[in-house]
C-alpha cells in the first residue's frame, strides 16, 4: 500500500549550487525507491540538473519547460498529468518550474493560477510535485504568492508549512478584467458566420507571417473558442484580433460563465464524447488568459510570431 499521497512543496533557491543540490537530491530520493521521476524546468536549469545526475539522468524524463510549458494552461494536462497518468497505482515525483526570471507580466497571472490549480487537480493522487523559485531574481511578490499556492515551503535551511496557503484566493485574484488593446479588428459571430471568424483570424495571422501548420493551429483554436460560444456562451460571441509584444492575440468574448476552475486542464480520452475545446486551445496556444464571471467570459489565445 502506498504511504504517501499528494505533496506540493515550493523550493526557494538562492544560487545555482542550492538549486542543483536540492533538485538532484529530490530526483535521487525518488530513483532510490523506484519512483518514476520527471523534471520539467527551463533549458538552462535542465542542463545543470542533467549534468549533475550523470548516468542517472537516463532514468528521468527530462522536459524543457520553456517549450512544454510555455503556455501555463498546458502544463497540468500535457506535462504533469501526462506523466503521472502513465504510472497508475505508483507514487510519482515531478519537478516543475513554471515561473522563472523572464516570464512576462502578461504571462504571470496564468502561471500563478496554474500553481494554485495543481492542488485541486492532484488532490488525493500519489504524486509529489516540487516547484523551484529563484528567490533572488524573481519579484518578491511572486515569492510571497508562492506561499499561497504551496502548502509546504523549503529552502536550504529546511522545510515548513505555509501559514499563507490559500490557492482558491489566488485563482480568483488573477481572474481580472484584461487590459484593452489599442487597435484591433473585430467581428460579431453566431451560427451563421463562424467561418468568417476563423477567416478573420487567419487573414491577420498570415499578414503577420504565420503559415503552414501554425496557421492551421490558429484556425482550429479560433474555431474551438467560437464553438464554445455557440454551445455555452449564449449562442453568439465577438472575436477581436491584434498584434502585441511579438504575438498574435485572438480574443473571443461571449455571455457564458466558466464555473469549473479546471476547465481546459483535464486530459481527455479522444474516444470520450464531450466538449474539449478549451483543452485544445491550451494545447495549441503559447499563452491563454481567461476572465470569467456570471454572464461574461473573455478568452485570449496568444501565438508567438514565427
Amino acid at each position: 500500500m502506498l504511504a504517501e499521497t499528494f505533496s506540493h512543496p515550493a523550493l526557494f533557491y538562492r544560487s545555482d549550487q542550492e538549486y542543483v543540490a536540492a533538485t538532484t537530491a529530490f530526483v535521487r530520493e525518488g530513483l532510490a525507491v523506484g519512483e518514476p521521476v520527471a523534471v520539467a524546468v527551463p533549458a538552462g536549469n535542465l542542463a545543470m540538473i542533467a549534468s549533475e545526475l550523470g548516468a542517472d539522468a537516463g532514468d528521468v524524463r527530462l522536459l524543457d519547460m520553456g517549450v512544454a510549458g510555455r503556455n501555463p494552461g498546458r502544463i497540468i494536462p500535457a506535462v504533469l498529468r501526462d506523466f503521472a497518468d502513465r504510472h497508475p497505482g505508483r507514487q510519482v515525483r515531478i519537478i516543475g518550474e513554471p515561473i522563472w526570471p523572464g516570464r512576462t507580466l502578461t504571462e504571470y497571472p496564468a502561471c500563478a493560477q496554474h500553481e494554485a490549480l495543481i492542488n485541486l487537480s492532484f488532490a488525493g493522487r500519489h504524486v509529489t510535485i516540487l516547484c523551484p523559485y529563484d528567490a533572488v531574481r524573481l519579484d518578491p511578490e511572486i515569492i510571497r504568492e508562492a506561499a499561497r499556492t504551496h502548502p509546504v515551503l523549503r529552502d536550504a535551511s529546511g522545510e515548513w508549512h505555509s501559514d499563507d496557503y490559500a490557492p482558491d484566493l489566488v485563482v480568483e485574484w488573477h481572474n481580472r478584467s484584461l487590459d484593452e488593446p489599442r487597435e484591433f479588428v473585430s467581428l460579431r459571430f453566431d451560427r451563421t458566420n463562424l467561418s468568417a471568424a476563423r477567416g478573420l483570424a487567419a487573414r491577420q495571422a498570415a499578414a503577420m507571417g504565420f503559415e503552414g501548420d501554425r496557421l492551421d493551429d490558429i484556425r482550429l483554436a479560433v474555431a474551438e473558442l467560437g464553438a464554445n460560444s455557440l454551445d455555452h456562451g449564449g449562442g453568439s460571441g465577438t472575436i477581436r484580433v491584434w498584434g502585441a509584444d511579438g504575438r498574435l492575440v485572438c480574443e473571443v468574448t461571449d455571455k457564458g460563465h466558466i464555473t469549473d476552475p479546471l476547465a481546459g486542464r483535464r486530459p481527455v480520452d479522444p474516444r470520450t464524447a464531450g466538449s474539449r475545446g478549451l483543452l485544445i486551445v491550451n494545447l495549441l496556444s503559447d499563452l491563454v488568459r481567461v476572465h470569467t464571471r456570471a454572464g461574461a467570459t473573455t478568452i485570449r489565445a496568444y501565438f508567438d510570431l514565427p
